[in-house]
């Protein structure tokens, strides 16, 4: 019997599309998906138009969205579903390529052109399963006067001066009781990189770099960046920018 390696049953699934084949398939795909990763199938919630969707009252994490279907388009409906949940993870699913330009108006995560190819949707299904993890992780930030818990895609950077070591966050500076080696570790690899041996930065917040400095969270703060790291830098923060297309 194959041991399951893990488990995002908390997560929520959806198919919107108004060809009952294409619901079958996508749904067939993901039960396929995880079972080759040896994980247990999140919840499918599978809807035939944009009105029912939108009605729909559960969690919204990734979502298969038709574009042509009668009713609401699949354009309206994802821009509204965007406006409600920034971070809900959305794949474009259709014959229609014009439709892309606006698709990507409301950060599309992926974009699969039907009939769908097997391989390319377990492709993208594994990016954005990643997304999702680095999303909802929770990071424990340990001061001396107690344990904050944030969501990894809270902390912006964590620096450290002399023996002080801060986790710069969305919510403010937090002096963490453990050193670097310790973030170092704990830290998701696929969104955190140390820039230098007194910075580890959040790609999600990068701002802009050069071959010295990287801005974060629209300037409000400099980490510095190696000379000799500035080439694996560059690498990993073009990955995740693809990761989150």
């Amino acid at each position: 019997m194959r041991k399951r390696s893990g488990t995002v049953n908390k997560m929520r699934i959806l198919i919107c599309d108004d060809d009952p084949l294409m619901i079958e398939q996508l749904t067939k795909y993901c039960k396929d998906f995880f079972d080759n990763i040896h994980v247990k199938c999140p919840e499918l919630a599978c809807f035939s138009d944009g009105e029912s969707l939108l009605a729909d009252k559960g969690d919204k994490d990734i979502l298969f969205l038709d574009i042509e279907m009668p009713g609401m388009n699949g354009i309206y409906v994802g821009n509204e579903l965007k406006k409600a949940n920034s971070g809900i993870i959305i794949f474009v699913v259709t014959s229609y390529s014009e439709y892309l330009d606006e698709a990507m108006r409301f950060q599309v995560f992926r974009y699969l052109s039907k009939p769908v190819d097997k391989q390319r949707f377990f492709r993208n299904m594994k990016d954005a399963v990643e997304l999702y993890n680095t999303m909802t992780v929770k990071i424990p930030v340990e001061t001396k006067q107690g344990i904050h818990t944030l969501p990894a895609s809270a902390v912006i950077a964590i620096e450290a001066q002399a023996r002080k070591v801060t986790v710069h966050t969305t919510l403010g500076d937090l002096a963490s009781v453990h050193n670097m080696q310790y973030w170092l570790k704990l830290l998701p690899k696929n969104c955190f990189f140390q820039t230098h041996r007194s910075f580890i930065v959040n790609l999600e917040h990068v701002t802009d770099f050069d071959h010295t400095l990287v801005n974060m969270a629209d300037g409000q703060l400099r980490a510095y960046l190696t000379k000799r790291k500035y080439s694996a830098f560059k690498e990993a923060y073009l990955l995740y920018l693809e990761s989150t297309r």
